[in-house]
């Protein structure tokens, strides 16, 4: 079985970027659960998400 799934920035769930939304949508999970994970990582993490979401932006494409 081949899966084409593709991780992308998503159009209509976003809150700056989509980085967060896409990546929800990738994997099957409620957006507000990924942004509160996402914080929570940076907080703990000495604001090393920050520039992971930068790039992040950078790189993957928005959703057509």
């Amino acid at each position: 079985m081949e899966n084409n799934k593709k991780l992308t920035r998503s159009r209509s769930d976003k809150m700056l970027a989509g980085v967060c939304g896409g990546l929800a949508e990738y994997f099957g999970l409620d957006p507000s659960l990924v942004r509160i994970g996402y914080a929570l990582l940076t907080i703990f993490t000495a604001f090393a998400g920050i520039p992971v979401y930068l790039i992040m932006w950078l790189i993957v494409p928005e959703k057509r």
